[in-house]
């Protein structure tokens, strides 16, 4: 058997590992923003906004790349909008990958970044402001330094499951070999022609390679900066 990638296995291997990157940059900020709001605060709608964030989770990744494909496609309110206003089209451009694999992403990020959180003692964020520190600046000296393993174990989360996406992803952007074909993709495609599984198998592997580095990275840096942290 020949185990090297074709040169269409190695554009779906870097499309992959580029909409997964993109949308765990993405989810980063707006993540840290709505786990600290679930964490910290409340509002009304609270409990709307948590149910929100996870019903990725709930909802199976075809509803919700049909779901994406109706609002952000370019007869849907947002994704005409985008075209008409900015030129920006996310259906069936890789793109609109990145915001599938992001949404996915979405809520293993949050819970992981909100439990971060929550788990950080809020006499130290009460010290600091009572020396004076204004709330913005006691999150940054306090309690971002404190929740960073969190972060990053989220931030891996997110991408692991970027780089597995395939229900939501297929349905909103399509399977177009060096546009929006991703390894889930491309091992799909392989499995639905003759004498494909051999083409399968090698990306199988090479998507399981992946995730394992990136786990191991993820917990080599965990570690580091949980011994940063407890030296300062």
């Amino acid at each position: 058997m020949d185990w090297s990638l074709r040169p269409e296995e190695w554009t779906a291997l870097r499309l992959s590992l580029l909409v997964a990157t993109m949308a765990t940059l993405v989810s980063l900020g707006p993540g840290l923003l709505v786990g600290w709001l679930l964490a910290r605060k409340r509002f009304f709608g609270k409990a709307v906004l948590d149910a929100l964030v996870h019903l990725p989770l709930i909802l199976p990744p075809v509803v919700t790349g049909y779901i994406l494909l109706v609002g952000f496609g370019r007869r849907g309110v947002i994704g005409s909008f985008l075209e008409s206003t900015f030129g920006i089209v996310l259906a069936f451009r890789w793109t609109g990958a990145v915001l599938a694999c992001a949404v996915m992403g979405f809520p293993l990020l949050v819970r992981a970044i909100r439990l971060s959180i929550e788990a950080v003692d809020r006499r130290l964020e009460d010290a600091a402001g009572t020396l004076g520190a204004p709330p913005p600046f006691v999150f940054l000296i306090v309690t971002l330094p404190l929740i960073l393993p969190g972060i990053l174990a989220g931030a891996i989360l997110c991408f692991a499951k970027a780089m597995g996406e395939f229900g939501a992803t297929i349905t909103f952007v399509g399977n177009i070999p060096g546009e929006t074909q991703t390894l889930s993709a491309a091992i799909y495609t392989f499995l639905q022609v003759p004498n494909g599984d051999a083409g399968a198998l090698r990306l199988t592997l090479v998507s399981v390679g992946v995730s394992v580095l990136a786990l191991i990275g993820s917990e080599w840096m965990a570690r580091r900066i949980g011994r940063r942290i407890a030296s300062a």
